[in-house]
């Protein structure tokens, strides 16, 4: 049984409480807040991706994607996007991703970059990963002035004067050159005809790339030869069209002659009037 003092004492603790609880309930509303302020300034992870943003990765791989998805965040330095179903690779695909170190675009169904696509990469990306996809032709100017290690194999290449020059350029992955295959190549001297043509196979099909190189095949020189060749038949061609306009115009002018000379003979002569013949006997 409670006398008056503990009963004022309970009341005392029983109020404490109850003012505690509307001490903490205040600070709900500011906790709520705070949260939906954090979760707006915080950085949002692209659909179909896990983000960790302890160590600036956005994993996407195996995730069912056609394109390379949208609000990848800026701060990123690893990506991956590999095992999908990418086809292509627009030129403003990576232009925010400044930080970017590694880039894996491995076993995909990439058949073209857009011109420029790579370019935006900054300074600091130190792989990219472009291995199994359907590449056969790419140049300079697609990868830009990226100096990351790069890897290429595993991908039906056509090897031409690009795709050496290319080779030239980037800084490949020494471990992954020799799976860069010739699955086409521009024709050689022996194939009957010089014109690159992409659908045939050529004579280095197969082999790969830098062992070609080594053994002082130079698709450029072929490139080269074959300009040349086309020059020469155009330079034909067109001297040819020329004779002939010649010979065509010289013909016509022959009969347009012709036609003229048989038109005067066709006149009738004059005839002298008596008058005339009168004066001439009588000059006699």
């Amino acid at each position: 049984m409670c006398t008056g003092w503990c009963e004022e004492r309970c009341g005392n603790s029983a109020g404490g409480r109850w003012r505690g609880k509307r001490v903490d309930q205040s600070w709900l509303p500011f906790s709520l807040l705070f949260l939906v302020l954090w979760g707006q300034a915080s950085p949002q992870c692209p659909a179909s991706c896990l983000c960790s943003w302890d160590t600036a990765t956005v994993q996407c791989s195996d995730a069912g994607l056609r394109e390379i998805p949208e609000g990848i965040p800026p701060e990123t330095v690893t990506l991956h996007l590999e095992h999908n179903y990418i086809r292509n690779l627009p030129e403003s695909a990576f232009r925010d991703l400044v930080h970017l170190r590694d880039l894996y675009l491995s076993h995909n169904r990439i058949d073209s970059l857009a011109t420029g696509a790579l370019r935006h990469l900054g300074p600091e990306l130190r792989l990219l990963d472009l291995s199994h996809n359907q590449l056969r032709q790419a140049n300079r100017e697609e990868f830009g002035s990226t100096r990351a290690k790069t890897r290429l194999y595993h991908n039906p290449w056509h090897c031409n004067c690009a795709l050496q020059e290319l080779m030239e350029t980037l800084h490949l992955e020494p471990e992954t050159v020799n799976g860069i295959i010739c699955e086409s190549s521009v024709r050689g001297m022996g194939e009957g005809s010089r014109w690159e043509d992409p659908g045939s196979q050529g004579e280095h099909a197969g082999q790969p790339l830098v062992k070609l190189l080594d053994s002082g095949v130079n698709f450029c020189s072929l490139h080269r030869k074959t300009t040349d060749v086309a020059m020469l038949v155009t330079m034909f061609v067109w001297f040819f069209m020329v004779i002939v306009y010649v010979v065509y115009y010289v013909r016509q002018n022959q009969a347009e002659a012709r036609r003229h000379l048989e038109y005067l003979k066709s006149l009738p002569s004059p005839r002298k009037t008596p008058t005339e013949t009168d004066t001439l006997s009588t000059g006699f």
